[in-house]
């Protein structure tokens, strides 16, 4: 598990585009030329691990949709990656299942779909009136999903879960489905080639499985590291973000019209090393660091001129620079160095962006005075200002950043507020223009998990403001920083990330030891809460059913690094962020 889905998936991948031969490496000879048709789901999975050009050297001239009008290309093989649907059937005659039906979006995290995430979403899995049929289709997906996902992985996973709950359902169909693929000898994906490494690894992974409704806070929750930032206030989806970029008025007359906004996509991958580096950091360090390259650049800049000029290149031509790149073996040391930079300076560019119009949202929203309150509320620390004036402040925060933060307050509270109390909150809610919709789900949830459980715990540390901002602070900074506060994150594990830290180490806690044990391998399985193995895990993989999102990812990824030699994947039935989430809190508390 070491080497990361992300890798493991590429390269089944490319396994499966060279007509399921693991391609040679180094290979001099051309590849074999062919097009590449995929459904809606098929390029969901694709597009986040090959590029274009990844795609062209492996011999795909062409990449096409399934159901796009085209004309018949003789002689030319095709590789069809399509989900096997009746309709998709109909226009193909035959296919071959790749068990690649799940997303990976990072090294450590994947996501089961995309493209009709409605059907296996938290509304879906908690409607009120959903029939026992429409819940084993749901469950049935998921555990598809995640079959695959343990074929591509090579391994088979013990599984613990929580009882009562979605991910219990999922926990025994996916058991099932593992286990009668291991008793098929002749067929069973689990032996041979394909378990590869994983085949001799000492210890098998666990999957913990938990539900979402274990913690309805942290979806909800304003954040304050990049990537989780950037997911809760632009379009960022399957590792792109897209920005509307305004371009002034058409002219200072009074009544103008505004011009045209450019709308501009960026991609935000494993090659770009400042997004890699950065994507946990807390938003300051994250300009600070913009900051600190811009100005290095800087220094390189007349370097990068001087270079321009001696090869005759004006402007930033592409082409030109790409040609460079496929010949620098020819060309002298100075000149190599030249796509280096101008790649940095591609870098700079799009995180100077992407890092204004996320400080643009802070700024507008006083996002950072919510992330601190909300941390507060969570932690159970004392709150400087009362929940009532944050709500009622007409310059903090949207009608939705305001729900979100007293639906935290409501879900992180032991008693819910009386009756009083709740009608004054209610009003100021409604004051400032709110829709009540997610309240009155959050009230039935919170009375049914009463009767369950108490609300869960988030530590009892707060982040700690820093004073002013150094480099950022200065006036020649890209950033203008002032009024925003400058808050160090402390790390405290979640409950999600709680719950993994008592499974993978095997501890004895109230919160976890009902949870059920499942052995695929086992000849017969068991109802018990009783591991066999005693022993620590070194690998595990956390899957929430019900949707996930980049604060939990986050939050695990900081625990694990801590832990020496250990490894944890993150993934989920769906990736939200709060506004999204909130729209489905919405539609099930219309009545």
């Amino acid at each position: 598990m070491a080497a990361g889905i992300r890798e493991k998936q590429t390269v089944a991948l490319k396994c499966m585009l060279n007509f399921n031969v693991p391609p040679v490496k180094n290979s001099i000879g051309e590849p074999v030329w062919k097009v590449l048709i995929y459904d809606r789901f098929g390029q969901d999975i694709i597009s986040p691990l090959l590029s274009v050009k990844e795609l062209r050297d492996m011999g795909i001239t062409l990449h096409l949709l399934l159901h796009s009008d085209r004309d018949a290309i003789p002689d030319v093989p095709a590789v069809y990656f399509v989900m096997p649907t009746e309709e998709n059937i109909d226009r193909i005659c035959q296919v071959f299942d790749q068990y690649l039906n799940f997303i990976t979006l990072e090294d450590d995290m994947f996501v089961l779909c995309n493209q009709n995430k409605e059907l296996v979403s938290y509304r879906a899995i908690n409607r009120p009136d959903i029939t026992d049929t429409e819940m084993e289709t749901i469950m049935d997906t998921i555990v598809d999903s995640l079959f695959c996902f343990f074929v591509t992985l090579g391994g088979i996973p013990i599984i613990r879960c929580s009882r009562g709950t979605a991910a219990e359902m999922v926990a025994v169909k996916l058991d099932k489905k593992l286990r009668e693929n291991l008793r098929d000898a002749r067929n069973s994906l689990f032996t041979g080639d394909t378990l590869g490494a994983g085949q001799f690894s000492f210890q098998r992974p666990l999957l913990v499985l938990v539900d979402r409704n274990i913690d309805l806070a942290t979806p909800l929750h304003h954040t304050w590291t990049y990537q989780a930032l950037v997911h809760d206030v632009l379009d960022f989806h399957l590792n792109r973000v897209n920005l509307e970029e305004s371009t002034g008025t058409e002219s200072s007359q009074a009544g103008a019209r505004p011009k045209k906004k450019n709308k501009k996509s960026y991609d935000l991958t494993a090659s770009d090393k400042f997004w890699q580096k950065h994507k946990g950091s807390p938003f300051p360090e994250v300009a600070e660091s913009v900051q600190q390259e811009l100005e290095s650049y800087r220094a390189q800049e007349d370097e990068v001129k001087r270079l321009k000029s001696i090869m005759g290149i004006e402007g930033e031509d592409e082409g030109a620079i790409s040609m460079l790149s496929d010949n620098t073996a020819k060309l002298t040391s100075a000149v190599s160095s030249l796509p280096e930079l101008l790649e940095k300076k591609r870098l700079i560019d799009l995180h100077t962006n992407v890092a204004t119009a996320v400080l643009e949202h802070i700024k507008s929203r006083k996002l950072d005075v919510y992330f601190e309150y909300e941390e507060k509320i969570m932690s159970k620390s004392t709150l400087d200002k009362s929940l009532l004036d944050m709500i009622s402040d007409p310059d903090a925060g949207t009608p939705e950043d305001k729900m979100r933060l007293f639906l935290i307050y409501y879900i992180s509270s032991a008693q819910a507020p009386s009756e009083i109390d709740l009608e004054q909150y209610t009003k100021a809610l409604m004051d400032a223009g709110c829709n009540l919709a997610p309240l009155s789900y959050i009230k039935q949830w919170k009375a049914f998990t009463k009767m369950a459980s108490a609300p869960a715990s988030y530590g009892n540390t707060t982040p700690k403001p820093l004073g002013l901002f150094s480099r950022v602070m200065n006036t020649g900074s890209q950033f203008v920083m002032e009024g925003v506060k400058n808050l160090v994150l402390k790390q405290q594990n979640l409950p999600v990330t709680r719950i993994l830290d008592n499974l993978m180490e095997m501890k004895s806690n109230p919160e976890t030891d009902d949870y059920r044990y499942f052995d695929p391998k086992m000849l017969r399985g068991s109802d018990s809460s009783v591991p066999r193995n005693k022993n620590p895990f070194q690998e595990a993989i956390v899957f929430v059913v019900g949707g996930g999102n980049y604060i939990e990812y986050q939050n695990l990824i900081d625990y694990i690094k801590g832990k020496q030699g250990k490894h944890v994947l993150y993934g989920c039935s769906e990736l939200f962020n709060a506004t999204q989430f909130i729209k489905q809190l919405s539609q099930l508390g219309q009545k």
